[in-house]
């Protein structure tokens, strides 16, 4: 086979992957408004792409407060569950493998975007100096309220709840986004993090939510089914650390030393840091890598073990049969960046043709 290494499989902490073609996480703001639960739609999305060796689902945020953006779905009570036990039977029901994305965005997003009454928290009372997407159209993010010690505590909890109801509902393991300005990440940077408390200032104390945090999840779940997903340098939502380099290293520290499955680790050749690299040095798990490769990259850096897997996200939304297309070097459908962001509607999301339906 043309890519002998991609095809092959991968023990990951406690899971078998298939292939090393990896879903990556993609907001898509489909879930239902009302409810913040995903529907048949999702079932239908995450099922037609179920011969990825894994899927990583959409931020999925583990409470009201954590929604940041439009249409984006949760995982905090028994509906939920059950909603999204339909999606992972689906997955499961063609032999594929899928994680729960868990991102609580913190002081990202908007009051159109959520519940009346939740609230923003973050580190610090300091607002992203960005603005977000609502049905209104762009708007400035809020002044986020700073966390008192109990509402840290609680929102730990609020993953751990999120991570045992990922189990529940039939998720094979749970990754945290500890990237693009989030909360975890809000914790770790010195921009957004001017806390002079035992989560703040040193970065002992600024890495102190995100252990707690992994540890409240592997409570749950074990080491083996847990991921973290990050992003050194990236400014994304006003993300800004004044020492990313350092950051990051000790955070990864971190993860091996919990016994962490995977780090899904995103490459930007712009903010001067080799993510990949570093999470080589630092990380003894497996490794997987995202932004912008095709299959002939990906073969060659798991060949020479650069990367253990590596995700692909827009083509993986354009081409739900993206396994096999790489397969016998078929062509890719084109993406429709209009349909990216489209509210409930099934066009641009469930409707893209099968490599069979083509040649028909």
């Amino acid at each position: 086979m043309k890519y002998s290494h991609l095809y092959a499989p991968l023990t990951l902490g406690d899971l078998t992957m298939r292939n090393r073609i990896v879903m990556a996480p993609m907001t898509r703001s489909r879930a239902r408004q009302v409810d913040d639960a995903v529907s048949s739609l999702q079932v239908a999305y995450y099922g037609q792409r179920a011969d990825a060796g894994l899927i990583v689902t959409e931020g999925v945020h583990p409470s009201a407060d954590g929604k940041g953006y439009n249409r984006t779905p949760g995982l905090y009570n028994d509906s939920h569950v059950t909603a999204w036990s339909g999606v992972t039977d689906a997955v499961h029901a063609r032999g594929g493998l899928i994680a729960c994305q868990l991102m609580h965005c913190g002081r990202v997003g908007h009051a159109l975007n959520k519940a009346p009454g939740t609230r923003f928290l973050a580190p610090s009372a300091l607002p992203a100096r960005a603005e977000i997407f609502t049905e209104s159209g762009m708007m400035p993010m809020p002044v986020p309220e700073a966390m008192t010690d109990a509402e840290i505590t609680a929102v730990v909890d609020d993953y751990r709840q999120a991570a045992a109801r990922a189990l529940e509902a039939g998720f094979d393991a749970v990754e945290l986004h500890c990237a693009s300005g989030y909360l975890p990440a809000q914790f770790l940077a010195t921009g957004s993090n001017q806390r002079e408390d035992r989560y703040g200032g040193s970065l002992a104390n600024r890495l102190r939510f995100v252990a707690e945090t992994l540890a409240a999840i592997i409570s749950e779940t074990g080491a083996g089914r847990v991921g973290l997903r990050i992003s050194p340098g990236n400014p994304y939502n006003d993300h800004i650390d004044a020492k990313p380099l350092e950051t990051y290293s000790a955070l990864l520290q971190l993860a091996d030393r919990l016994g962490l499955a995977w780090v899904h680790a995103i490459r930007m050749s712009s903010t001067g840091i080799d993510s990949l690299a570093l999470t080589r040095k630092y990380f003894r798990g497996a490794l997987i890598g995202s932004d912008s490769f095709d299959a002939g990259e990906a073969e060659r850096f798991i060949a020479r073990t650069a990367l253990d897997a590596v995700s692909f996200g827009r083509a993986y939304i354009a081409n739900p049969d993206l396994v096999v297309r790489f397969a016998c070097d078929a062509p890719l459908n084109a993406l429709d960046k209009r349909t990216i962001y489209a509210g409930e509607g099934a066009s641009g999301y469930t409707d893209y043709p099968m490599l069979a339906e083509r040649n028909g």
